[in-house]
């Protein structure tokens, strides 16, 4: 049996490092015109210069230094008036100039930190995530080794190169180190990701999807003995892709790390490949020191430097931050805390927003995503957001829930036939010829036969045992294809049995 995790931090504290990369969401690459489109036929996307072709000359792109001054901004960083760009020298099979063009000294946000709650035994707690750099940097292209059956390079009989991620503008934000979490390092690190997602989505420079890596966070983990004040060594654990990943990586790099110094060994500073099936990491590559990547200045790039009134001029277009954006709509929904948490973790929060917005009413509106729709998400295996019922979808069945024009169960089944393509809303209803019962002789035809059914039942009503109805009001909703409204028919079935 493996070290239990109560074991762990009862003799050793963590401490955290976050690498979180970005991609920003421009038209154009880092240093050329290139399109950026996602999921494009590999390598149509490329030019002499993302391709490291002779004589080829890179230019800054000018909206790539925006968004991540904007981002610096909502970090509380300050803004350097003066960066530069320098060569950073590593084999890269899949970044044909074998170097990769990023900010390594003079990174244009330096600095900054970003709050996040979490939730303790004490109740919510707050913990300070300081930030020592928000650099810009080029992705490297895509490597695809194929015949193997994990998908990496051992075990492949070859491997493809698309280059057209080659370039992509990134962003790189990482912390200082991150002591003083004890055992809510895991949650910590989650939480910390989350806040970041929300808020470069908030400033729209990002899709923040992390199932296609536009948001990847690498997570490096140490242990010390509790007391102790040197640093332990360090794994890093790439490209986690998930939140709940983030946490489950960091959870599972310390229990591994604890494991090793119970046995005498030591912790080799590493990078580590997390997967998703056990929750495990494996051995990548000794880990190096910025010193092996020989960095020098980028004799092809100017310096980047920022007007201060264009940065005052992005500051002041800032949007509100998400935890009181949170604030602000948890009060006017009147949500309590652990519905307002319960969206969040669903990752409904905007759609819900977006939903009420339509005219929805809110309380209806979170019913909904948190309920039939996230049901199928999970279901399927995805997020409610990668459905395809939208928020206009919802609204529009919340609206004719309201009129009396679908009951619950009728709205479930729009909401199934939306989800599986078969059009928006009213062309559902027509198609399969959804509609609710309403007509008071046709509901009295179905009472009435559901009472000559079951007489010994409907004897019991009249004799003041209402909540026998039930059987009854079940049989008409059979009758009716579960079509009628069950408020109406429960009224007129009582009635009819002598009760006001």
């Amino acid at each position: 049996m493996g070290l239990r995790y109560e074991d762990v931090i009862e003799k050793y504290e963590p401490v955290l490092g976050l690498e979180v990369h970005v991609e920003l969401g421009t038209q154009s690459k880092m240093f050329c015109g290139c399109n950026t489109v996602f999921g494009a036929a590999p390598n149509t996307q490329t030019c002499p210069v993302c391709l490291g072709l002779p004589g080829a000359l890179p230019v800054v792109n000018a909206k790539a230094i925006e968004y991540t001054i904007a981002i610096g901004l909502a970090l509380n960083c300050k803004i350097s008036p003066f960066s530069r760009f320098a060569r950073k020298n590593y084999f890269y099979p899949d970044m044909p100039k074998n170097f990769q063009t990023s900010q390594y000294d003079e990174p244009i946000c330096t600095n900054g930190y970003l709050d996040v709650m979490v939730d303790t035994d004490e109740g919510e707690k707050e913990f300070r995530i300081e930030i020592e750099r928000v650099h810009m940097e080029e992705d490297t292209g895509k490597s695809l080794h194929m015949g193997g059956a994990t998908g990496r390079i051992h075990g492949a009989e070859y491997s493809l190169l698309d280059y057209n991620r080659a370039g992509i503008p990134l962003v790189e934000i990482v912390t200082k180190i991150v002591p003083g979490t004890g055992k809510y390092a895991p949650e910590v690190a989650r939480a910390y990701v989350t806040e970041l997602r929300d808020i470069l989505r908030g400033l729209d420079v990002s899709d923040v999807k992390m199932e296609q890596g536009s948001l990847r966070c690498d997570a490096n983990v140490s242990l010390r003995l509790i007391g102790s004040t040197a640093l332990g060594t360090r794994s890093e654990t790439k490209n986690v892709n998930s939140l709940r990943s983030v946490e489950r990586a960091v959870r599972g790099e310390m229990i591994r790390h604890a494991e090793l110094l119970d046995a005498g060994k030591k912790v080799i500073q590493e990078t580590r490949h997390f997967h998703e099936d056990t929750g495990l990491t494996t051995p990548g590559r000794s880990k190096e020191q910025a010193e092996d990547y020989r960095y020098f200045q980028e004799p092809d790039l100017v310096p980047v430097a920022p007007d201060s009134a264009w940065i005052e001029e992005i500051r002041s277009k800032l949007p509100e931050k998400p935890s009181l954006r949170r604030k602000r709509l948890q009060e006017s929904w009147q949500v309590p805390d652990k519905e307002m948490a319960a969206m969040i973790n669903a990752d409904v929060l905007d759609l819900v927003e977006v939903t009420v917005q339509r005219g929805a009413d809110p309380t209806r509106a979170r019913g909904w995503w948190l309920g039939e729709i996230a049901r199928i998400a999970n279901e399927k295996e995805v997020s409610a957001g990668e459905l395809s019922i939208t928020p206009e979808d919802v609204s529009e069945i919340v609206a004719l829930i309201v009129k009396g024009e679908l009951t619950d169960k009728l709205a479930r089944q729009v909401v199934e036939g939306v989800i599986n393509g078969e059009g928006r809303p009213s062309e559902i209803i027509e198609k399969r010829g959804i509609k609710v019962v309403s007509d008071d002789s046709a509901l009295m035809s179905a009472i009435e036969k559901a009472i000559a059914a079951q007489p010994d039942v409907a004897e019991k009503v009249r004799n003041g045992h209402v909540p026998a109805a039930g059987a009854l009001i079940g049989a008409v909703m059979k009758e009716t294809k579960g079509q009628a409204d069950a408020a109406k028919v429960r009224e007129l079935l009582l009635k009819h049995l002598g009760h006001s």
